[in-house]
């Protein structure tokens, strides 16, 4: 337990879970990032509290440091074994929707930017393809800022390794990063107009919005009707869209905005249960990307919220 003085004299305790549940944002966000998923990054966060409340309090100097430490070296240790198991995944891969909300905490619109982007879906796609290290390492720097020298003590590496590591990855993000707009009234407006075209079946209105080298990224696990290869073209995606519309039953269907991954996205629920998620991405006031998730078990920590 921490004891504090006020300037007036005033003498206030802070506990141990004071300190994590202060602390407990940017940890799960560390470990989000790190893993793309929710439960995942849940129990990493869990795992680093029984750590914190088992530590020896006088050799921590610095809470926040010390949890951000434990909570990536156990998200590495989480995605090694991931990655070790191998599993298949039927059809496309997309992260779990992390519902984003800033609030006033970021209130830089510059660091609201950087915090968005490095956890939209198309960016974690891209951090798939980085080892551990890489995914630690950009995840630290890019997304909270933290310098090499600190990065390097979390990790048990030399500052130059961990440079080195941070050019590599990020090397590799910005080739493979696709270029979007982020601007939410933009997104929002674009998406309304979106979803009315898809449900009335309206093919000219949706190729009206659709960039010509449209991406549609369907994620289903196997596990609900969704394409089973990424669709490309505004041909392609546009009859999709419109195909589903007149096939499907929505009547029992309802949608409500939301913000996931830092950006504007539909939450469609059938009844009260949620359906599908899906997130547009915009270069040049057209859609360049359809994202839709339908893995019912991406979609339950959406249930909760």
């Amino acid at each position: 337990m921490a004891v504090h003085v006020g300037w007036d004299g005033e003498v206030t305790t802070e506990t141990e879970t004071d300190v994590f549940e202060e602390h407990r944002p940017v940890l799960l966000g560390v470990a989000y990032r790190m893993l793309g998923r929710v439960a995942d990054a849940e129990d990493v966060v869990q795992e680093a509290w029984l750590r914190w409340s088992g530590a020896d309090r006088s050799e921590v100097r610095e809470p926040r440091a010390y949890l951000v430490r434990i909570t990536t070296r156990l998200a590495i240790d989480r995605l090694r074994q991931v990655k070790a198991r191998g599993e298949t995944y039927i059809g496309p891969w997309l992260p779990e929707p992390y519902v984003t909300d800033f609030g006033d905490t970021v209130p830089d619109t510059a660091e609201r930017a950087v915090l968005a982007d490095s956890v939209s879906l198309a960016v974690l796609v891209v951090l798939e393809s980085l080892s551990p290290l890489e995914r630690a390492v950009f995840v630290l720097r890019e997304a909270f800022g933290y310098p090499y020298a600190d990065i390097a003590a979390m990790l048990d590496r030399g500052e130059a390794a961990v440079r080195q590591l941070a050019g590599r990855a990020r090397k590799h993000v910005d080739e493979r990063r696709p270029r979007y707009d982020v601007d939410p009234v933009q997104r929002r407006d674009l998406t309304e107009r979106f979803l009315a075209a898809a449900a009335e079946g309206d093919l000219e209105g949706l190729m009206s919005l659709l960039a010509p080298d449209v991406r549609l990224v369907g994620d289903s696990g196997g596990k609900a009707k969704a394409p089973v290869r990424v669709l490309e073209t505004a041909d392609k995606v546009g009859r999709f869209l419109v195909g589903v519309a007149r096939k499907g039953d929505v009547s029992d269907l309802s949608w409500r905005f939301l913000e996931i991954n830092g950006g504007p996205a539909v939450l469609v629920l059938s009844g009260d249960k949620p359906d599908s998620v899906f997130q547009l991405d915009l270069v040049d006031g057209r859609i360049q990307a359809v994202y839709i998730i339908r893995n019912p078990d991406k979609l339950g920590f959406l249930a909760a919220e």
